[in-house]
């Protein structure tokens, strides 16, 4: 059974974000921004992933606790409490997206140290609150799989186990926040809003530099665009050794492998 902890009821905008990725310049304008706006901490969620591609774990472990935020643990951080040897991402053996996370996931392996393991060990894997009137659950990936990857063109069938997987547990909801793929989007199904909320820490494979993040109003949903300081996270990753590809996306808006997307998601300028 799922860790689940309750945040009662939340009013005003809701920020939902995901994978900050160890990209520490993008979690700082995410936290900026948030301010600016009077977002306070108990309304800034997190879908997990803390922990990635790019160069500051530390750093970011250390902001997150700091804030003291809603996070609902991703699998790198499960894998990185219990100090295990890959990041239970669910790339398929053999593809490049598994042989590139075996260098940033061995970089930040080494850089967590036994305290920032048992913090993560503690984070629950789901969270529930209430927003006007409507229920939310906040997962990773999948009720049935922390790592499991579900995409906008992703068969209707799939969400409708993984809703009916949740229902089991917590009883009826109104909508499910998610991360993990990493593209943010929205689907309604069987009167149930899937709502992924895209990541911050890595661009969402469109050509652009901005990252894509999540606002929960009054009024409903909403995506919209971070801005952060690009040129300084790539510098990070390069001081860091971290040249597999991935500091690239950060400049060219694409992932340096599809190996993880629908044919229908894939983009033809991303090998271009």
């Amino acid at each position: 059974m799922p860790k689940i902890s309750d945040l009662g009821e939340l009013s005003g905008e809701v920020l939902l974000f995901g994978g900050p990725y160890s990209n520490f310049q993008a979690l700082g304008a995410m936290m900026e921004l948030a301010d600016a706006r009077d977002i306070d901490a108990s309304r800034r969620i997190c879908t997990g992933d803390i922990v990635a591609y790019c160069a500051d774990p530390v750093a970011c472990v250390a902001k997150m606790r700091q804030l003291g935020n809603p996070i609902a643990r991703g699998n790198c951080e499960v894998q990185l409490a219990q100090d295990a040897l890959d990041c239970g991402c669910g790339f398929a053996a053999g593809t490049l997206c598994s042989i590139l996370s075996e260098g940033w996931f061995s970089y930040a392996r080494a850089q967590i140290s036994n305290a920032e393991r048992r913090w993560m060990a503690a984070l629950p894997d789901w969270l529930i609150f209430r927003h006007y009137g409507k229920r939310y659950v906040v997962i990773h990936g999948a009720a049935s799989d922390i790592s499991r990857y579900l995409w906008s063109v992703s068969e209707e069938q799939y969400f409708t186990n993984e809703i009916n997987l949740i229902i089991q547990e917590i009883d009826p909801i109104d909508g499910v926040i998610c991360g993990h793929s990493g593209l943010a989007f929205s689907r309604e199904i069987n009167g149930v809003q899937w709502i992924n909320a895209g990541a911050i820490g890595m661009p969402p494979h469109d050509g652009s530099r901005q990252t894509c993040f999540a606002i929960l109003g009054p009024d409903g949903l909403k995506f919209e665009r971070l801005s952060y300081d690009v040129s300084g996270a790539i510098k990070a990753m390069q001081n860091a050794g971290l040249n597999q590809g991935y500091e690239q996306s950060l400049r060219s808006g694409y992932w340096p492998s599809e190996d993880v997307l629908p044919a229908t998601l894939r983009h033809p300028l991303a090998s271009g």
